[in-house]
């Protein structure tokens, strides 16, 4: 006989194997994948994939696994900042009520702590007084090089909701980008299979992003992008594809083009906006000192 469960609210629009980790047993995701296609996990009594988005009430039957044993999670450790670097966040904050917060992230720091880097937004803004009674939920990213509008989620509800704003294309991002060369045009949308690598197996991803020319010489272009997509890098590896890389790109660069020596990353979250209950947000954020800098010296 299996063992039934029913799914909670806080897991309502929640992947299947997300839950399947944090509910059931943290296997590997080969594994998961494996006893998913030997049927050994049913929703509502039918055959699912990891990917299905669970709905609050759902049924899942899970058949005999006693016999499998979890990974360890690695613990992450955490960053711990100074009072005085917290309230510099202050200065970053953009919208702050009981559901969300939106900052203007500044450039140089990762959203969340990785392999390659320790200080994070979220462990900061989880000490600051914007999350007293709640905790940080990522419902977004934004690249460690790139600044600008940040949405980051106080509860599990609006997690949720978000996450699912950003998957049906609802919420609408615009980025500022000063790339090098004049870019054509007659460019209006930049349409890209883009290459990724999951296992050293090789996968195509489509990407689509609008494309508007503010300013342009023969030296670089200053433009406005909207991504329809949202693929890792993809401003990033479309705008090498079509042979205009960002200014301070040390990733995604031409080799045969002399690069400026430049730290920041010439690209900037710029707006974003999305409607909730019938209500219309709006959100700009100013871009930092040297991107504006740069952006004189250029025009």
């Amino acid at each position: 006989m299996p063992k039934s469960y029913t799914v909670e609210d806080d897991y309502n629009d929640s992947r299947l194997d997300k839950w399947f980790k944090n509910k059931i047993i943290n296997l590997p995701h080969s594994l998961l994948e494996k006893i998913l296609r030997q049927n050994k996990v049913k929703v509502n009594k039918k055959k699912a994939k990891s990917s299905y988005r669970l709905q609050t009430g759902d049924l899942i039957e899970i058949y005999d696994i006693s016999k499998l044993r979890p990974v360890d999670k690695k613990e992450k450790i955490k960053y711990l900042p100074k009072k005085k670097e917290i309230g510099t966040y202050d200065d970053y904050v953009i919208e702050d009520n009981e559901n969300f917060i939106v900052i203007n992230k500044p450039t140089g720091i990762p959203v969340q702590s990785g392999t390659k880097s320790f200080k994070n937004i979220i462990d900061i803004l989880k000490n600051s007084k914007y999350f007293d009674n709640s905790k940080p939920f990522i419902v977004h990213r934004l690249d460690k090089e790139t600044s600008g509008v940040l949405i980051i989620a106080k509860n599990r509800k609006f997690a949720q909701l978000f996450t699912s704003l950003f998957r049906i294309r609802k919420i609408h991002k615009t980025y500022l980008a000063i790339v090098y060369g004049k870019v054509d045009k007659s460019l209006k949308v930049m349409k890209d299979d883009l290459i990724y690598y999951e296992n050293k197996k090789k996968f195509f991803q489509k990407a689509i992003s609008n494309l508007k020319i503010i300013k342009s010489n023969e030296g670089y272009s200053y433009l406005e992008l909207n991504p329809i997509t949202g693929r890792k890098h993809q401003l990033r590896k479309q705008l090498l594809k079509i042979g205009n890389p960002i200014i301070g790109d040390d990733k995604y660069y031409l080799n045969d083009r002399k690069r400026l020596k430049i730290k920041n990353l010439m690209l900037h979250a710029y707006k974003i906006k999305f409607m909730i209950n019938d209500v219309q947000y709006n959100f700009k954020a100013k871009y930092n000192y040297p991107f504006e800098d740069f952006l004189k010296k250029c025009f």
